[in-house]
């Protein structure tokens, strides 16, 4: 018998890793690990859980029980594998996306998130967008045009018109900075 375990504020592969030493720690052994989810053999009691917990939390993530948490988790990971699937992206529209991926009307989906987030599902997504592009300027590896393409804008232009809107700098400027001002994706 598995156990889900829903986990706050995992972003990245490294997340993965992290999540995956703390359970080893806690003598619990995963069966697999993905983003914003644990799976392991269970169940487990709750004082193992509770020591599961601390040892996140002490790290930065967060063990969800309420559902509406854990749905809103759904949504900000598939923003961002949206926001990382670049070229791999398909033509489909991010609302198209979000329902098939979730199972749910995207207005629902929409509305939820507003609510609970106090920003719309919309600006969280060009957030994600914007910080992915810092990522992409900062590594210095493609240029302003190949940046727009992979993240799905029409132009240049508009990417660089959102990118100064949200960042009050232009790409070129900010490329040009020593210490660009990136944010983790868990506070995006």
């Amino acid at each position: 018998m598995t156990e889900t375990l829903h986990i706050k504020n995992m972003v990245c592969d490294r997340c993965i890793l992290v999540v995956g030493d703390v359970l080893r720690r806690c003598g619990i052994e995963p069966v697999r690990i993905t983003l914003g989810e644990a799976v392991v053999q269970g169940p487990l009691d709750k004082e193992l859980l509770s020591v599961v917990r601390q040892a996140l939390e002490a790290l930065g993530f967060e063990l969800l029980e309420d559902r509406r948490q854990m749905l809103l988790e759904q949504i900000k990971r598939a923003v961002i594998q949206w926001v990382r699937a670049g070229e791999e992206r398909s033509v489909m529209r991010f609302s198209e996306y979000l329902e098939r991926r979730l199972g749910r009307d995207y207005s629902a989906l929409s509305k939820l998130f507003s609510e609970a987030c106090g920003t719309t599902l919309e600006k969280y997504l060009i957030a994600q967008k914007i910080e992915r592009t810092k990522e992409l300027l900062s590594d210095r590896e493609l240029t302003l045009s190949e940046i727009a393409d992979r993240l799905g804008y029409s132009s240049v232009a508009y990417l660089s018109a959102q990118f100064k809107q949200v960042t009050g700098m232009t790409p070129s400027r900010f490329r040009e900075q020593e210490h660009p001002d990136r944010r983790p994706l868990d506070r995006v």
